[in-house]
C-alpha cells in the first residue's frame, strides 16, 4: 500500500513538472514574440530618430552664420534713445 502511494505521488510530481514546464514553454514563445514585434518598434523608432538628427544638424550647419550674425548686430549695433514713457520734470 505504502509503495503504491509512492508510486502514485512520483508520479503526480512527474505530472506537476511536466505540465510546468509545457506552460513556461509557452510562456516564453508568447514572450519572444511580444518582444520581437517590441524590438522592431525600437529600430524602426531608432531610424527616424537618426533622420530626424540628420535634418536638425544640416539646418543647424546651414542657418549657423545668419543666425550668429543677427545675433551680433542685435547686441554690438548700440543705438541709444530716450524711452518714450520718460518725463521731464521741470
Amino acid at each position: 500500500k505504502n509503495r503504491r502511494l509512492k508510486q502514485a505521488k512520483e508520479e503526480a510530481q512527474a505530472e506537476i513538472e511536466q505540465y510546468r514546464l509545457q506552460r513556461e514553454k509557452e510562456f516564453k514563445a508568447k514572450e519572444a514574440a511580444a518582444l520581437g514585434s517590441h524590438g522592431s518598434c525600437t529600430t524602426e523608432v531608432e531610424k527616424e530618430t537618426q533622420e530626424k538628427m540628420s535634418v536638425i544638424q544640416q539646418n543647424f550647419q546651414r542657418n549657423r552664420d545668419v543666425v550668429l550674425s543677427q545675433l551680433l548686430s542685435l547686441v554690438c549695433d548700440i543705438k541709444p534713445e530716450i524711452h518714450v514713457n520718460y518725463r521731464i520734470n521741470g
